[in-house]
């Protein structure tokens, strides 16, 4: 399978985490600018555009924006989402549908008070699990508690295990002077913190803001005119994992098909990445996609997290180097925009000093989106390469 003839020449990340002051797409906008700023773009040069649930409207934003497109997306997967767009910006370049695809993200939860993860979940009346699972009050953290739950029961998982990957992060975040949470925590403060939903503790959550990020994903000719390093897309997956009537698996995510994908089309292994950017909205969802990309044997991700293998500079497998969603931003409660951003500047050689891989070549980026890994969820993987 042939890898993707794309490459992505912007990145531009909000820095604010609270924007009381500005609308929805507003910061969509500005976030759009930064990108394409960041390419040596302008909006002119947009002929394809890639947005998820989070935009008011994609059509809207297109017109917002004004934007001349010749291909459009609006494909809804969570916080996959924006994962999932380059692979699809990826493949209409490949296509000749467009040659410069934009992809943003913004949202304003804090502003808006929303207590993400712990407030019964909303539902589409009319969708068909809503009889089987609303009277239950699911939210979204005992969903994600329950696997976690299921691995400890299955694989002896401690509590502490699951706190070294919050440790990491922090570690990370005390460098990023936009992160929320910089202040670097122990294995101890992780595990003292307040129990939200057994065995996951409030340090297991990742934060809530607002903000905003944007891509600009072009065809490599055009990349390599621009004003950036050239990071390509090398490969690309995506899965959906749900509960097959009644078939449940709390302890395996879809990244265990979309990263198999991803890395088929890229040629390379998971020994191969020097660098992860992947999803932790709560601890367990980094230690899954650990064990389901392949950077250890299912059951192994406890040990393997432990004992700061995933701090830069000193960790087998150094991971969200800006602090993630732990630590750093989750913007509009949907984590998958940063984890590419940080892996192009990881790629470039533009992360910060104190945490930039050395000869950083090849990263890797997964992202999981939709009701939980529980029950129903997206996964995207890409495989970035430094060219």
């Amino acid at each position: 399978m042939s890898a993707p003839a794309a490459c992505i020449a912007g990145i531009h990340e909000l820095p604010t985490r609270k924007a009381p002051d500005h609308t929805v797409p507003q910061l969509h906008a500005m976030a759009a600018r930064g990108a394409l700023l960041d390419a040596g773009l302008g909006f002119q040069d947009v002929d394809g555009y890639f947005c998820a649930g989070d935009a008011p409207g994609g059509l809207q934003m297109a017109e917002y924006l004004g934007l001349r497109l010749r291909h459009f997306d609006a494909t809804e997967a969570g916080g996959a989402s924006y994962v999932l767009d380059v692979g699809h910006a990826a493949q209409a370049i490949a296509a000749g549908k467009c040659t410069v695809a934009l992809i943003t993200l913004a949202g304003r939860p804090r502003s808006e008070g929303v207590a993400t993860g712990t407030t019964p979940r909303i539902y589409n009346l009319a969708s068909p699990d809503v009889q089987f699972e609303a009277p239950f009050g699911a939210t979204v953290v005992n969903l994600y508690a329950m696997s976690a739950a299921r691995h400890r029961h299955l694989y002896g998982t401690t509590p502490e295990q699951l706190a070294w990957i919050k440790v990491a992060a922090s570690h990370h975040a005390q460098h990023n002077p936009h992160a929320m949470l910089r202040e670097v925590v122990t294995v101890q403060d992780v595990v003292d913190s307040p129990l939200i939903a057994d065995p996951l503790h409030r340090l297991d959550c990742c934060v809530i803001s607002d903000g905003g990020g944007a891509l600009v994903v072009v065809h490599p000719s055009i990349a390599r005119g621009l004003r950036q390093p050239v990071v390509r897309v090398r490969g690309a997956g995506e899965a959906v994992k749900h509960s097959r009537g009644g078939e449940v698996d709390l302890c395996t995510t879809a990244a265990a098909a979309s990263g198999r994908a991803a890395f088929e089309q890229a040629g390379v292994t998971p020994a191969d990445i020097r660098y992860a950017s992947l999803y932790d909205s709560f601890t367990i969802t980094t230690l899954l996609q650990i064990e389901d990309l392949g950077f250890c044997a299912k059951g192994d991700g406890g040990r393997y997290v432990a004992d700061g293998n995933l701090i830069a500079g000193s960790g087998r497998l150094p991971f969200n180097t800006d602090g993630g969603g732990l630590c750093s931003n989750h913007p509009a409660n949907r984590g998958g925009m940063t984890k590419v951003i940080e892996a192009v500047r990881q790629l470039r050689g533009q992360a910060h000093p104190a945490v930039q891989v050395r000869d950083c070549a090849l990263a890797l980026c997964n992202a999981i989106g939709g009701s939980a890994i529980g029950n129903r969820h997206a996964s995207a993987t890409l495989i970035l390469e430094r060219e």
